[in-house]
């Protein structure tokens, strides 16, 4: 009996397929350690989140940094995400020659709902291991934003973040890298009908 393998793709066979219309023209999906992962469909409130999240992140960082929604970000041969939200260092081609990579990102944001198991292990693991300094989760599940700093590596293998702090949606956070630069998370966070 021989052993079954997945098939696991590297950025270039990813976006080759990708050419030759592999994909639906509207099928989201992103290479995540050389798997296909199909991304979950948003509902209202995570668009909501996302949406004034970005409208908050455009007009506070101007000309510092450039804020990229929902676009891919390179982190190895084989994992090309797309988060929700991505602060990159200021690059005089605007990122035409290639998408952000890991010395270029200053924090990577997930916007959580159905997806927030997956963004709290793999994708945190993911972004860790690429030694993301600054990663953040707005969680809309417990509504609270989760911030995680300090990559590390675990003796017993693995990528974790040394620091996890919690915010409530009714408090102010400093933009990493900004230390000027606040961002009032009661803008962001939708107010839900019914509270």
């Amino acid at each position: 009996m021989t052993a079954v393998t997945a098939k696991r793709f590297s950025i270039a066979e990813y976006h080759r397929l990708g050419e030759l219309g592999f994909f639906a023209p509207d099928e989201r999906v992103e290479l995540i350690r050389g798997e296909i992962i199909k991304m979950a469909a948003k509902g209202t409130f995570h668009s909501v989140c996302n949406s004034l999240l970005l409208k908050k992140l455009y007009p506070l960082l101007e000309e510092r940094a450039i804020v990229r929604g929902q676009e891919p970000i390179i982190l190895s041969a084989d994992s090309e995400p797309e988060p929700d939200v991505v602060i990159a260092r200021n690059r005089s081609d605007n990122y035409l020659s290639s998408h952000p990579e890991p010395a270029d990102i200053l924090l990577v944001i997930e916007v959580s709902d159905s997806t927030l198991k997956y963004d709290r292990k793999t994708k945190l693991s993911l972004y860790a291991e690429s030694e993301i300094s600054d990663y953040w989760i707005f969680n809309l599940v417990d509504i609270q934003l989760e911030m995680h700093s300090e990559p590390y590596q675990k003796q017993r293998g693995g990528f974790d973040y040394r620091v996890k702090r919690v915010v409530l949606p009714n408090e102010v956070v400093v933009i990493p890298g900004f230390p000027d630069l606040s961002l009032d998370l009661s803008a962001v966070f939708p107010a839900q009908s019914g509270d």
